[in-house]
């Protein structure tokens, strides 16, 4: 499913990742099948007074729109794959998921993407969603159709991420004073790839299933050239966005 938004960042260029990646075979090589376009309303260059949240409304309308749309694909049992867009699709996704239950989140990001309006200077929605889905906000982003938060902050996974010194610098929330699992870049290369991965998915396996949010910032350098802004260890700068939902076996593991 496509959806082309970039309502969550003052720049463009994000929402052709869906149709860049079909273009280049993705859906074949996945074995998926099209399942359309939710087109995004017109991106607002104004940032909302009262919240300090760019695209506000904007945002608020096309959670409600996407979840529309992949709430019929999970009543199906079928696996929804979601191409952004920028993160801010997140929100739609886990409202799919939130009218039906309550879901887990696997958010492979290099940020923790944890901001309060008040210390996001553009006002960026993709520097906040996962505050906004664990309700550590107070817009109507944070509580669509009065349902809040949208995931228990007990049942995410934040993983690879690598961006304290930004967030500390730039006065962000602090996601270790959450009950967000953290399973930072640092601890991934401590304990190794395998045995970080197993600690997320104990983490999750309690659940019925989960959702995977991957935003390509996680992605070194070399891999994803394609970022706003390279650093060492890896490239942080927000850009495309993928989510798909998982279901999990007994075993935890992913099917």
């Amino acid at each position: 499913m496509e959806a082309p938004s970039r309502l969550g960042l003052s720049s463009g260029g994000v929402e052709m990742l869906p149709k860049a990646l079909l273009a280049a075979g993705f859906a074949e090589r996945i074995g998926a099948r099209l399942g359309g376009e939710v087109p995004p309303p017109p991106h607002d260059e104004t940032i909302d007074a009262a919240t300090g949240v760019l695209n506000l409304a904007g945002i608020a309308a096309y959670t409600v729109a996407l979840a529309n749309a992949i709430e019929p694909l999970l009543a199906r049992g079928e696996m929804p794959v979601v191409l952004g867009g920028d993160c801010s699709i997140l929100l739609g996704c886990l409202l799919a998921a939130r009218r039906r239950g309550r879901s887990g989140l696997l958010f492979l990001d290099g940020h923790a993407d944890f901001f309060q309006p008040s210390a996001e200077p553009k006002g960026e929605v993709a520097s906040m969603e996962l505050a906004i889905a664990v309700g550590r906000h107070d817009t109507v982003l944070a509580r669509p159709e009065g349902r809040s938060p949208l995931i228990r902050e007990e049942d995410v996974v934040a993983f690879g991420r690598r961006d304290e010194q930004d967030s500390d610098e730039y006065g962000s929330q602090r996601i270790e004073d959450s009950g967000i699992e953290l399973i930072n870049l640092a601890r991934i290369r401590d304990v190794g790839i395998a045995a970080a991965t197993q600690q997320a998915f104990d983490r999750l396996a309690g659940l019925d299933g989960f959702w995977l949010h991957l935003d390509a910032d996680v992605l070194d350098a070399e891999i994803m050239p394609a970022v706003d802004h390279i650093v060492e260890g890896g490239s942080p700068g927000m850009n495309s966005s993928m989510s798909c939902g998982r279901r999990l076996r007994p075993d935890g593991l992913s099917a």
